[in-house]
């Protein structure tokens, strides 16, 4: 009998599920969106219950589609949205407050407070993160300073925290399991990397009782079966990471210096840095990578915030295109930027910037832009940002670095990817799967089960679809030299 690895991508906007087979192919897919809600500027919120009934449609329908029975199902993977805070009644199992999303802001208030204390070198030494309201621990401050009766709760130890991860797998267990690994754990602003614990200075800080708090585990461990009455049998959960980290894993990326760049609403690019905890001094995030085994990977990330969205923004607010694809056929109608370049700070600028305040322009225009000009200076714009990324952690990590692994719904742009290659002077390489989020959860849970006996199994079903080379010609220096000259007129004075 045939049987798959099912991984779980609990995304931002919607909820899916994945079938693996033993060559790493995908079977099939399910997915189902749910709703954000937005109950004030800057704020972003979800229904947890809603993350949990489309999770479970999407889990129905992928076993269904695929024609098989839960008896196929070897294991479960877990990858999801990262930072995202739910808190619930150990009891019920209710939430007591909506999910806030990593996307809101409502906290940066608390941040600047604690960087006010002189803090921030602090939460960097112990966790790797900057200060900022991106990350949960200011979250679970603020909703347990809402309402008194919550921090009572949370104080008596009734009250569980999780990131989407923890929620989904106290669902998934019926309540037998609290858990969440050393990649979600790291992003919390509560968890000290390199000791591997919830450290009690940091919940001091942020007035954050420890009994909410669950069992840290690694990501590939069995921890636990679903309950029976889930899906008619008990499946063994042996795969979580939040999906940055995931993707990590799911190219490949597992020698220092190795980097992957997902192209998605933003870029997250991640440096594998090994057994080194690198402290970054050019605004990079250190994070765990993952675990496995005991031992524990490191990672260099940084969080590029409009990329995609950029493309979204063309179609929807301009109308220039129609589609995001058409993009690349507009791009294509002219041999370069014509002299334009796209600031795309539509939210902010993200690493190496952190500048909340920076806002979005596009320079250059004449009577001779055009669309494609625009269209073509957007695309630089993502391949630039990325760009920064890159040689800003080559600077931390004192690695040479040598090709980047991309992925996401942008990847499938050829005429972007070979912007990319040509701007960086690196090879990059797109994989056969682009589905690495998922992939890498799945990694995780076949590892930890047998299903795959080795990451070196693991390295020879990873399969490259395209490789672009870089080409040199002025217009690469050119596309760089106004960059550089036009992006600090956009920082915030």
């Amino acid at each position: 009998m045939n049987t798959f690895i099912l991984a779980l991508d609990a995304g931002t906007t919607s909820s899916r599920a994945i079938l693996f087979d033993q060559k790493g192919n995908s079977i099939a897919t399910a997915q189902h969106e749910f709703p954000q809600y937005f109950p004030k500027e800057s704020w972003v919120e979800h229904d947890a219950n809603e993350i949990w009934e489309t999770q479970l449609k999407a889990i129905k329908e992928v076993i269904a589609s695929a024609n098989i029975t839960p008896e196929q199902i070897h294991a479960i993977g877990i990858t999801n949205q990262r930072e995202t805070t739910v808190l619930w009644d150990r009891k019920t199992g209710k939430p007591v407050h909506r999910a806030i999303v990593w996307q809101d802001r409502r906290t940066a208030y608390l941040c600047d407070a604690l960087r006010n204390k002189d803090k921030a070198e602090v939460f960097q030494q112990k966790t790797g993160l900057l200060l900022d309201a991106y990350f949960s621990g200011t979250k679970i401050q603020w909703i347990l300073d809402q309402n008194p009766e919550l921090r009572t709760a949370a104080e008596a130890g009734t009250l569980a925290f999780g990131t989407v991860d923890s929620w989904l797998i106290w669902n998934l267990t019926k309540g037998e399991q609290h858990v969440t690994d050393v990649t979600n754990a790291s992003r919390t602003l509560l968890f000290n990397i390199h000791d591997l614990c919830w450290d009690d200075a940091l919940l001091e800080l942020l007035d954050v009782p420890k009994s909410l708090l669950p069992k840290v585990v690694a990501s590939s461990e069995i921890i636990g079966n679903t309950h029976a009455s889930i899906l008619g049998r008990e499946i063994p959960i042996s795969g979580i990471a939040g999906d940055q980290q995931a993707a990590l894993f799911g190219q490949m990326c597992i020698q220092p210096g190795d980097v992957k760049n997902t192209y998605g609403t933003g870029c997250f690019c991640i440096m594998n840095t090994g057994e080194t905890a690198v402290t970054s001094k050019n605004k990079m995030l250190t994070t765990i990578g993952y675990q496995i085994d005991g031992k524990v990977t490191y990672a260099l990330e940084g969080s590029i915030f409009i990329a995609g969205a950029l493309v979204q923004w063309l179609r929807d607010q301009m109308g220039i295109i129609k589609t995001a694809p058409e993009i690349e056929a507009l791009a294509a109608t002219v041999s370069d930027n014509g002299g334009v370049t796209f600031i795309p700070a539509l939210s902010g600028l993200g690493a190496p910037y952190w500048d909340p305040e920076a806002t979005g322009s596009i320079m250059g225009i004449t009577r001779g832009t055009e669309k494609g000009h625009i269209a073509r200076a957007a695309l630089e714009a993502i391949a630039m940002r990325t760009r920064e990324i890159v040689i800003e952690m080559q600077k931390d990590a004192g690695v040479t670095f040598r090709s980047l692994k991309v992925d996401g719904g942008a990847s499938n742009n050829n005429l972007l990817m070979q912007i990319q290659a040509d701007l960086l002077q690196a090879e990059v390489i797109r994989p056969q799967t682009t589905e690495t989020t998922a992939l890498g959860a799945a990694f995780f849970a076949g590892l930890a089960t047998g299903y795959w006996p080795s990451v070196a199994s693991l390295s020879e079903i990873w399969q490259i679809n395209k490789k672009f080379t870089p080409q040199t010609n002025n217009n690469t220096s050119q596309i760089i030299e106004h960059w550089e000259k036009r992006i600090t007129k956009n920082l915030s004075q």
